[in-house]
């Protein structure tokens, strides 16, 4: 069973993780990756069947490709914590030279990060080929992708969304941050997205949605839904309700902290609200 106490104490660990990698260089995406933070513990704690070690290849493990590259703190902050580097390199973040650059890229080798995102648009695609990748090799293996709802206005998406249904891609979990905001202000006032469960299922996937993606037992019981649903034909959405900047109060229900980092008075405020549980780096 799931020690959801401990996936709780993580979840206020990351939460400071991010918050002080983007305080130090001032520059970085907190509101986002404090939105997603439950889902990437539950994904890399309990949902995932991982390797010990890092192939790139990812040959009989699942494989992850984060879309929404700006959210790379978050990402960083639970690759580490999960034991793909070390999370004292989390000080490096957005340094020259440094590997954990402020969209994910590959050529620095960072343990985790399989491709280069932060161009959105791009994620789902790609993971639609590793997905027909695992079927060729007869790897029985999952891909999952995260993807941010304001993401979903670029077209590349439908494109491949299409694609997997009509061709049966059934291993792949494709989960969207369904946050109503976006770097310009709420997805409502930029370009409406309709009724996504109905747009993909008239694509042809399974959709199903998690109301509450900032509890860690609706994440852990939504993701499991959705494995259940893998390989029976259809390609999986998983439409999941988050709060941009969730367990920081002055962030939270605002586009605001898309892109802007804590200055010393806020970081202080922030970090009281998410008292140290793991040990800071």
């Amino acid at each position: 069973m799931p020690d959801i106490s401990y996936l709780n104490e993580l979840v206020i660990q990351v939460r400071r993780d991010i918050l002080r990698q983007v305080h130090k260089v001032n520059s970085g995406h907190p509101g986002g990756s404090l939105g997603c933070t439950e889902f990437f513990v539950t994904l890399f704690q309990e949902i995932m069947d991982r390797k010990d070690g890092f192939n790139m290849n990812g040959i009989g493990e699942d494989i992850f490709f984060l879309s929404n590259g700006h959210v790379s703190p978050v990402f960083y902050s639970v690759l580490a914590r999960s034991g793909y580097f070390p999370v004292d390199e989390l000080n490096t973040f957005r340094l020259i030279n440094s590997r954990l650059q402020g969209h994910p890229t590959t050529h620095e080798g960072l343990p985790g990060v399989r491709i280069a995102s932060g161009s959105l648009g791009q994620g789902i695609s790609v993971s639609v080929g590793a997905a027909e990748t695992k079927k060729l090799n007869n790897d029985p293996h999952l891909i999952y992708t995260l993807c941010g709802d304001g993401e979903l206005q670029e077209g590349q998406n439908w494109e491949a969304i299409m694609y997997a249904a009509a061709n049966k891609v059934d291993n792949l979990i494709v989960t969207v941050d369904y946050n109503g905001q976006q770097i310009d202000g709420a997805t409502d006032n930029v370009l409406p997205l309709g009724n996504l469960k109905a747009k993909f299922e008239a694509f042809g996937w399974d959709v199903l949605e998690i109301a509450d993606g900032n509890d860690i037992s609706q994440v852990l019981n939504g993701m499991a839904a959705a494995k259940e649903k893998t390989g029976k034909g259809k390609p999986v959405c998983v439409l999941m309700k988050t709060v941009m900047g969730n367990g920081v109060d002055f962030m939270m229900h605002t586009h605001a902290w898309h892109g802007k980092a804590p200055n010393d008075e806020q970081l202080e405020i922030a970090l009281a609200q998410n008292p140290e549980t793991l040990g800071d780096y």
